[in-house]
């Protein structure tokens, strides 16, 4: 198909459908920012085919391919990571992860402080068991995404999903403490 026609026809589909499935998008995601990424991924995808002229139901297609990138969204709903570490005290709001990688020049107390937290961590996630602390290593420490440890290790999205949720409750109900001894 010579570009100009694929082009002719990319265009005349996102007029076509365009409204539509926004419309059709908005009312199942939180926000209309997502939704704009899950038209944006589907408008991307579409262009990218090299076989438009086969479509025999470009609707058809178009709200398959939508309904699926709306499911892997949820899918891919962010698991809880170390950014969610965040406190409130009354100086504003304290993160563990904006102090774990503070430089040096920080200051003594907070070396001290980052020291005690990496301890605590390493101790936590030792009490983990293997299979939850692998999942959260490798994505936390090691910036795999859990696709990528479904995979490699063969196991179903959604129960590395659940491995990470599980280590992360831990974690988190053992950085709070630590959290509140040390200002205490």
């Amino acid at each position: 198909m010579p570009e100009k026609e694929k082009e002719n026809i990319i265009s005349q589909t996102v007029t076509n459908y365009g409204g539509k499935l926004m419309s059709f998008i908005r009312p199942k995601v939180k926000n209309t920012e997502d939704a704009e990424d899950i038209l944006q991924e589907v408008w991307y995808q579409f262009s990218s085919l090299t076989n438009l002229s086969e479509i025999v139901n470009v609707g058809g297609w178009l709200y398959r391919v939508t309904s699926n990138k709306i499911i892997d969204k949820y899918r891919k709903k962010k698991t809880e990571n170390l950014e969610d570490f965040v406190y409130e005290d009354e100086d504003g709001e304290f993160s563990i992860k904006d102090i774990l990688l503070m430089d040096d020049s920080a200051g003594p107390e907070v070396k001290m402080f980052q020291n005690e937290i990496w301890k605590k961590l390493f101790e936590a996630l030792d009490e983990l068991p293997e299979k939850q602390r692998l999942v959260y290593t490798e994505n936390e420490l090691n910036d795999k995404t859990l696709q990528q440890i479904a995979d490699e290790q063969g196991e179903n999205i959604k129960t590395i999903i659940s491995r990470k949720n599980y280590a992360v409750k831990h974690l988190r109900s053992r950085l709070k403490q630590l959290y509140e001894d040390l200002n205490n």
